[in-house]
């Protein structure tokens, strides 16, 4: 036991302080996030008394907003730094989420979704770039591997807390996230210093339309904007995991929705438990070739559910799947960090949603149109054909990008 806490101690020492108060801010608001979104579409249902093309609709309308938000956001965290756009997004969220509670319109409502989505989108760049801002490039992929475990920590435990607040009242869902929000806020505003680098010397005058205009370079970046085409089909094939899968497993192989709740679970607790150590293991490993076997797995996994049959096989699917997302994601953001110059990291940051917020808007569509029009094992054998081209693509992106090399420890102060 000892010699276990000795590891643990070990590990957060490996960190600055900075990245551990990150780390709980990040717990709380995805608990709070994860207490009521899976209980979203159910809320909208019994509260408006619309459909679910209706609830897509609305969700489409958030995502789109979403878009707006993050590119206001990444301009102004360069601007005015992480700190300030954090504390800001969070106090917006909390107080949308009390008036989205509270509000029995459904007009009224969607406008409200509108502004939530530009507004709760905006610390979104920020959180991409305190990682990168606070650890070195060779602590990188640890780090992102250490917030991904915390985050699932959160989605393991907020739908818990937030079915038992479901059978009592939807508005104590939107009430305690608000709640939460606002003391994630105090937590950066208190504890959590400002992350942003020191200003570039051709930075320092630039006015704020100078500041936007920068978006400019980053759609000038050919091998950036080539990292995300090959990453938008990369997710194109990761979505289904959370939109179609479900639905294939019930209507073709009746797989009821417990069962595929399981599936989930095991994803998530697979990377609670394996995350950080696979991460450890990989750290030093070039970035792209690691994208590429991810995502080569992601194409094995999915293409497995339009051949395979019974639990064990599609469980077997799924650790297949959940050991590529462990390699992908926090590699995929050690890129964009590693593509982003400092004065421009929110920028870039920002951007590089761009990759999955058009896969979430464009995926499902096309995935639903398979299901209902055409053999639906085509799906699979597309996201199989899908992740081989996006695996190829991060192969080719290996020879033309090369990140840079993990920064030379300083030498330790002299003492005092």
């Amino acid at each position: 036991m000892q010699k276990q806490l000795g590891k643990l101690k070990n590990i957060y020492n490996e960190f600055p302080h900075s990245f551990w108060v990150y780390s709980a801010v990040v717990f709380i608001d995805r608990l709070g996030g994860s207490l009521l979104f899976p209980f979203y579409a159910l809320y909208l249902t019994q509260k408006f008394g619309i459909n679910m093309a209706q609830v897509g609709g609305l969700f489409a309308l958030f995502s789109v907003s979403g878009f707006i938000g993050s590119a206001i956001g990444g301009a102004l965290t360069d601007r005015m730094g992480r700190k300030s756009m954090l504390i800001f997004s969070l106090v917006m969220s909390s107080l949308s989420a009390l008036v989205m509670g509270l509000v029995n319109d459904l007009m009224v409502f969607m406008a409200i979704s509108v502004f939530v989505g530009i507004l709760g989108s905006i610390g979104g760049p920020a959180h991409e770039a305190i990682v990168a801002d606070v650890l070195p490039a060779e602590k990188r992929p640890q780090g992102y591997g250490i917030i991904r475990v915390i985050f699932n920590l959160a989605v393991v435990i907020g739908p818990a807390i937030g079915g038992f607040l479901a059978t009592r009242s939807y508005l104590a869902l939107f009430i305690t996230d608000a709640v939460i929000s606002i003391i994630a806020a105090l937590i950066v505003y208190l504890y959590m210093p400002e992350t942003k680098p020191a200003p570039h010397p051709d930075a320092r005058h630039e006015s704020m339309l100078q500041t936007f205009a920068g978006y400019g370079k980053v759609f000038r970046d050919t091998v950036f904007l080539a990292f995300l085409v090959v990453t938008f089909l990369q997710v194109i094939v990761y979505i289904n995991m959370n939109t179609t899968l479900g639905v294939y497993l019930r209507d073709h192989h009746g797989v009821p929705e417990s069962s595929y709740g399981w599936l989930l679970s095991l994803n998530a607790a697979m990377v609670v438990v394996f995350q950080f150590w696979l991460t450890r293991k990989l750290e030093k490993q070039k970035p792209m070739i690691m994208m590429a076997v991810g995502t080569a797995l992601y194409a094995l996994g999915f293409a497995m559910y339009g051949f395979v049959a019974g639990m064990a096989m599609f469980v077997t699917a799924m650790v297949i799947i959940t050991i590529g997302e462990m390699i992908v994601s926090p590699f995929g953001q050690t890129l964009v960090a590693s593509f982003a110059p400092e004065e421009m990291r929110g920028r870039y940051m920002a951007v590089s949603g761009l990759a999955w917020g058009l896969a979430f808007a464009v995926g499902p569509l096309l995935a639903g149109i398979v299901l209902d029009n055409f053999n639906p094992n085509l799906l699979w054998l597309a996201c199989g054909i899908i992740g081989t081209v996006s695996t190829l693509g991060y192969l080719l992106l290996h020879k033309l990008h090369h990140s840079p090399a993990p920064a030379a420890l300083p030498e330790p102060a002299a003492a005092d």
